[in-house]
């Protein structure tokens, strides 16, 4: 039996020592932190939460509350110090961070099969099983290393994102279908306006309040992913000339081409989810809603993920990983965490917990696997960020446009609520059943 070392104990990397070792794996994890923090960590515990406390929706309507107890189920470690330390937040969960993470570096520091070093690793290890979770900040040799494994047009620095609705949420009496120039079928989502909303949309845009970048963050950015609310403040007509021009454009209401005009491309292979394109943003979240609500056909748009801007390096998952999060290239090499392109403190943890699963599998020479499944949140997330057909790879927070779609149609007032919970209803069977298998593997005395 192979042992699996794993570099980085935040979240995924927690989660990964965890599970492997209970399935009775030898681990030897790899931290940094008492040897030389990132800007962002100020603490030497594992899984600290450097942003916010919280951890989203509890409901399990929502896809990050159903990944969560998809996570409970199969005995997630995070979860179990998440469910602990919880704080009173309302219909979300939110933990008391120095608990949360002191009860998972507690649960790890004393599991006998986890050997703990206390050491910054400079290069991917040469063989072996390995996991590399060190999160979106890598630097240094190791980063090095990383874009020489990955090859260096496949590690990239992502700052600037635009937002993500849902298909559902689109009003399309006021939005039509159609390329440029009749070219390429209908394959975009255009929403037009006249020169009266035009002037009002941009007027509120340059004055919005702008989530604040932290120092660290303002190392890298690109032209080529300016926030769509700079471009306004260069000038009325700028994005009118970029974004959103309206040329080769005719709006079927009028028989003419808009003033201006937004498209929506297509995000996810079913078709559910749409980008706003090129409307990377840093306005706060609750101005995105409202300022691009006063869009035409957005007035009630759903929001699947919100456009950020922050320094985040992550790869090109879908040319380098398997659904198993491993190396296509390389047997045993397997990444975790935000650098494969999953957005989020549990979606972080989701991948964790699959790396950890098919690393301690490897290791134990078990050939008889679990393949992560469409239905569920967690196996959605592991099959997106593997998706090789994908043209255009975007990190992504946990979302029902990333499930499978659910087959039977719902009416009336809440048939969004049904949807959901039909769906969830269909995950938590399909998790149970692989909970059931990796669960009775598990090592109840940790050896």
């Amino acid at each position: 039996m192979s042992k699996v070392t794993i570099v980085g104990a935040g979240l995924a990397g927690s989660e990964a020592a965890y599970l492997a070792a209970s399935l009775g794996v030898d681990v030897d994890l790899y931290e940094m932190k008492k040897v030389r923090k990132s800007p962002a960590h100020h603490s030497d515990g594992f899984a600290e939460l450097v942003c916010s406390n919280s951890l989203r929706a509890a409901s399990t309507e929502n896809a990050i509350g159903l990944l969560k107890e998809e996570l409970r189920q199969l005995g997630s470690l995070i979860m179990e110090a998440a469910d602990r330390s919880a704080v009173p937040a309302g219909g979300a969960l939110a933990v008391d961070r120095e608990e949360f993470s002191s009860y998972i570096t507690g649960k790890i520091t004393s599991h006998p099969r986890i050997s703990v070093f206390h050491e910054e690793m400079e290069k991917i290890p040469s063989d072996g099983i390995v996991i590399i979770a060190t999160g979106p900040l890598t630097d240094g040799a190791l980063y090095d290393s990383i874009r020489e494994m990955t090859g260096c047009d496949d590690l990239h620095f992502f700052d600037a994102a635009a937002p993500i609705v849902s298909l559902e949420s689109i009003d399309m009496t006021k939005a039509f279908r159609q390329s440029r120039y009749g070219k390429g079928g209908d394959d975009y989502i255009n929403c037009p306006m006249n020169r009266d909303e035009y002037i009002a949309f941009r007027e509120a845009l340059v004055t919005a309040e702008r989530a604040e970048v932290k120092d660290f963050d303002r190392e890298i950015v690109f032209e080529g992913c300016m926030p769509i609310e700079t471009m306004a403040s260069r000038g009325e007509d700028t994005m009118r000339f970029g974004p959103l021009k309206p040329v080769g454009l005719v709006d079927p209401r009028t028989g003419e081409e808009p003033y201006a005009c937004l498209q929506l491309r297509q995000d996810d292979r079913a078709g559910t989810m749409y980008n706003l394109v090129g409307f990377q943003t840093r306005l706060k979240w609750p101005e995105q809603k409202r300022v691009f609500g006063m869009i035409p056909g957005l007035e009630y748009a759903e929001y699947l993920r919100y456009g950020v801007m922050h320094r985040n390096t992550y790869i090109n998952s879908p040319q380098l990983l398997t659904p198993h999060y491993e190396m296509r290239k390389r047997h045993g090499l397997f990444f975790a965490g935000q650098m494969t392109g999953v957005e989020g403190y549990i979606e972080s943890t989701a991948s964790g917990f699959v790396a950890g699963y098919y690393a301690a599998m490897e290791a134990l020479g078990v050939s008889d696997v679990i393949e992560p499944s469409q239905v569920t949140v967690i196996g959605s997330m592991a099959n997106y960020v593997a998706d090789s057909r994908l043209k255009s790879f975007v990190p992504m927070n946990a979302n029902f446009g990333l499930v499978a779609p659910y087959p039977a149609k719902f009416k009336g007032k809440d048939k969004k609520k049904q949807k959901n919970q039909a769906i969830a209803s269909r995950a938590l069977e399909a998790v149970g059943e692989a909970a059931s298998k990796i669960n009775g593997m598990r090592c109840s005395d940790g050896v």
